[in-house]
């Protein structure tokens, strides 16, 4: 039987570049890592699969999940729930995976209280400036919009204390190695 697999809660403002430096750290094949997979009530998107990109359900289903604490964290955004589902972490965890949760500070906090064991990770910005420049590059919203991005990550940025490990994305592949290093430690100990 292999040995239980860590927990690792991974979070950080908008636009610091998490998806990106999560794909970096899934080339650390040591790791052995699972990507933690959301229930969510909404809408598949074109070329999404049920049980790959996120499980979906109805409102209903979700909402039992709730009452009957099947879930980590849960959350509403934009009319739709999401969650990540205890039992499918516990058996990646059982499975001997190191299971990333990449989730917003409030989801992170909800899975600190059940998880004490979860390693944490946020990653910030070189500078608050640079995070602005990132999030304007992506030429995707509107001021209004990135106003709201950027307010929510000085907020955000204000709980880095509530996390084990910071982490500065400056490039992403030290980012990447920085978090791969942290893991192991912790793999390290086990032993």
């Amino acid at each position: 039987m292999s040995e239980k697999g860590q927990l690792i809660i991974f979070s950080g403002p908008s636009g610091v570049g998490k998806g990106t430096v999560r794909k970096a750290l899934f080339l650390h094949d040591e790791l052995k890592l699972a990507y933690s997979i959301s229930m969510t009530t909404r809408k598949p998107r074109e070329g999404e699969i049920d049980g790959v990109d996120y499980f979906f359900v109805s409102e209903s289903r979700f909402l039992d999940a709730i009452a009957h604490d099947e879930l980590l964290e849960h959350a509403c955004f934009v009319g739709n729930y999401y969650g990540t589902p205890s039992a499918y972490v516990e058996r990646l965890r059982n499975q001997g995976f190191n299971v990333l949760l990449e989730i917003e500070v409030e989801g992170a906090k909800q899975v600190m209280k059940k998880c004490t064991d979860a390693i944490t990770i946020f990653l910030v910005p070189p500078s608050f400036e640079e995070l602005e420049t990132r999030i304007r590059l992506r030429k995707s919203e509107r001021e209004e919009v990135i106003q709201q991005r950027l307010a929510k990550a000085r907020t955000e940025m204000g709980l880095v204390a509530q996390y084990h490990h910071v982490v500065i994305n400056n490039t992403v592949e030290r980012a990447a190695d920085e978090i791969a290093a942290i893991i192991q430690q912790y793999q390290d100990k086990k032993k």
